[in-house]
């Protein structure tokens, strides 16, 4: 039996995990009609089966029509109540715990009808307009509306997501947001008032035992070098803002967890995040390779592997009490038994995440390799 903290067990409100890792929220383009197929059902419970404690639904647009165009993205909605329920049954089946994403576009929608903070989706772009206060009233309901419909389905939980650039991490972020309303300007306190106003909605009417993580990150996808909050003053700020709301754990997006985040200290946000604001977090950022996410889509060089070094890092966080839980994304993605593995101390025979893994090759190539096995 392992003797490593990422086998420890570790109390996520009503949740008692039995390990300290997460599979992320990750766009597979399963999904039909704003619903999740069966095939993206089994994508999720295979991960749990390999390991994972907890898994995170991939980013899931709120009920409100302003959410997002994208044909293909997922939406959590009543009409999608019945096939989120059959993920969250399955992972449950599996032997782990699920948390539905909730999800808004903000500028980043692309048909120029994009609500947000201040009609930019980063500084000097240009994309739809400022919501009203009657908008935002009406968005944080839709949040609200899609965290009762996790809490119907049978989901532990939902993750807001305030990270990378979209429609909540646009209030966060100074630089697409200008209003002077009392919900932005150069106050990090406005600008958190609208997350944290959704937070507060959703742990009233999903009740004390409903998860509610909150997905955040200093850089964007649009601007690698963005800051929400610039100095360690300002991040005690906004976690203890988002704490009071309501947020159970914060689940701090990196684009390389080992890298600081200050320099002069060896902590990263999560590190950061956990000490100015008492609470549980979640560490992620390229465990398991050397390549972050970004560079995957940008650059022609494969990721390579990075796992004897990343569990080191990670046990060490974990017993120097710089993070609760260890989120892993492409590394899942590219070998389904990465946990089961990492246990085992077997890091050779983990299978290396590549590109094509990306989409729905990897899940026909392990469905063939287990029916060739099965077949001996």
């Amino acid at each position: 039996m392992s003797t490593s903290p990422l086998f420890t067990p570790f109390q996520l409100g009503p949740l008692t995990l039995p390990n300290r890792f997460v599979m992320p929220a990750m766009q597979r383009g399963m999904c039909e009609g704003g619903a999740p197929t069966q095939a993206l059902a089994e994508y999720y419970a295979r991960r749990a089966e390999g390991g994972c404690s907890l898994i995170i639904g991939e980013s899931a647009a709120i009920d409100h029509p302003s959410a997002t165009v994208q044909p293909t993205a997922a939406w959590l909605t009543e009409k999608t109540a019945d096939a989120w329920k059959t993920c969250v049954d399955a992972v449950g089946e599996a032997g782990g715990a699920m948390l539905l994403q909730l999800w808004h576009e903000g500028a980043m929608r692309s048909d120029g009808d994009a609500l947000s903070p201040s009609g930019l989706a980063y500084p000097g772009k240009e994309s739809g307009r400022a919501a009203t206060l009657d908008e935002l009233a009406d968005i944080r309901e839709g949040f609200v509306r899609s965290a009762k419909v996790a809490q119907q389905v049978g989901a532990a939980g939902v993750e807001v997501h305030a990270a990378h650039g979209y429609m909540l991490d646009q209030f966060l972020w100074a630089g697409s947001n200008r209003r002077t309303d009392g919900y932005g300007g150069d106050d990090i306190a406005h600008r958190a008032r609208f997350p944290a106003e959704i937070v507060a909605a959703i742990r009233d009417a999903c009740g004390p035992d409903f998860v509610i993580a909150l997905r955040l990150s200093q850089w964007k996808e649009v601007d690698y070098e963005a800051r929400i909050a610039e100095t360690p003053a300002e991040l005690a700020t906004l976690v203890t803002i988002l704490r009071d709301a309501g947020v159970d754990v914060l689940h701090a997006s990196t684009r390389r967890f080992w890298e600081p985040q200050w320099a002069g200290d060896t902590r990263n946000l999560a590190g950061w995040a956990k000490a100015l604001g008492d609470m549980p977090v979640i560490t992620v950022g390229s465990v398991g390779l050397d390549t972050d996410v970004m560079d995957t889509f940008t650059q022609d060089a494969e990721p390579g592997a990075r796992v004897a070094e990343a569990i080191e890092d990670l046990e060490r966080m974990i017993e120097a009490g710089e993070c609760d839980l260890v989120a892993v994304g492409r590394a899942l993605i590219g070998d389904p038994d990465f946990v089961k593995k990492v246990e085992a101390r077997d890091h050779g025979a983990i299978r290396t995440f590549r590109r094509a893994d990306l989409g729905q090759l990897e899940w026909d190539l392990s469905v063939l390799e287990e029916a060739q096995q099965a077949q001996g």
